[in-house]
């Protein structure tokens, strides 16, 4: 039997129709899709429903491992595929997921992620590989910051083929969460003992070195200079979100602001 077969896959939507017309296309192996929907008022709904194997459910936003959970806690297959609505499927490793024969011992697989922009790949990002699949019964979602991390039990294998990020949700919506996202991250940075924090997360706390880090690090050594317009693009994305931090940061040392916005 087909790999395929085994695999739910889950995925979180908030008016996400300007990229399901990419990610659902990249589903139709799966007999059984789950869309945890928070009340989109777009045609999210309508696109999904052109999708004969896209179940959708609703549930009212809280947090993103409590939606993803709420997902999984719903699929009746042995393992589970957690997929972004800005995320699609390469060919490649749609064909890797059907052929794979895993052993006793693993529970998940691991995919890395090539950044796009407006449909082009870069040749660097730093959004990191995680967790694509894994089983069932061996993982469970938990709050990391502004977003949200897996635990799994057991063996990580790592897939070769790639999923690509592709979001062209208009940028004021992406500024609107950018801003929420640095008050999550803050509170994470503030709360959370600093032996706890990885390198990056050290320099961040540190407020005034991860925007210019982030600026050369992606536009220089990784080379996005040579992106064009696509990398520039990208490049102040990301600076513009270590900015958000910075100030967010700085306005819970200063006390610019009455305590408890962060957790806004």
């Amino acid at each position: 039997m087909s790999f395929h077969r085994q695999v739910t896959p889950v995925i979180l939507t908030y008016n996400e129709e300007a990229n399901l017309d990419r990610t659902l296309p990249k589903l139709t192996w799966a007999a059984r899709v789950i869309a945890v929907d928070s009340g989109s008022t777009d045609r999210t709904l309508e696109i999904c429903a052109s999708f004969p194997n896209i179940n959708v459910v609703q549930r009212k936003f809280d947090s993103f491992s409590s939606q993803i959970n709420h997902g999984v806690s719903l699929v009746s297959t042995e393992w589970v595929m957690v997929l972004g609505s800005d995320c699609f499927l390469t060919d490649e490793i749609i064909s890797e997921i059907g052929q794979l024969t895993a052993a006793p011992d693993v529970s998940a697989y691991i995919a890395r992620f090539k950044y796009c922009i407006n449909g082009r790949p870069l040749r660097a990002s730093l959004y990191p590989a995680r967790e694509l699949i894994f089983r069932v019964n061996s993982g469970r979602y938990i709050e990391d910051g502004h977003g949200e991390r897996l635990r799994v039990k057991g063996v990580s294998k790592q897939l070769t083929g790639w999923v690509y990020h592709d979001d062209r949700k208009p940028l004021g919506r992406w500024l609107s969460a950018q801003n929420k996202y640095a008050s999550l991250e803050c509170n994470k940075l503030l709360t959370a003992p600093v032996g706890e924090l990885n390198i990056q997360d050290r320099l961040r706390r540190r407020i005034y070195f991860a925007p210019l880090l982030v600026f050369f690090y992606l536009l220089f050594v990784r080379g996005l200079i040579l992106d064009g317009w696509r990398g520039w693009f990208y490049v102040c994305q990301r600076t513009i979100a270590e900015i958000l931090l910075s100030l967010r940061l700085l306005i819970e040392r200063e006390r610019l602001e009455p305590s408890g916005q962060v957790k806004e």
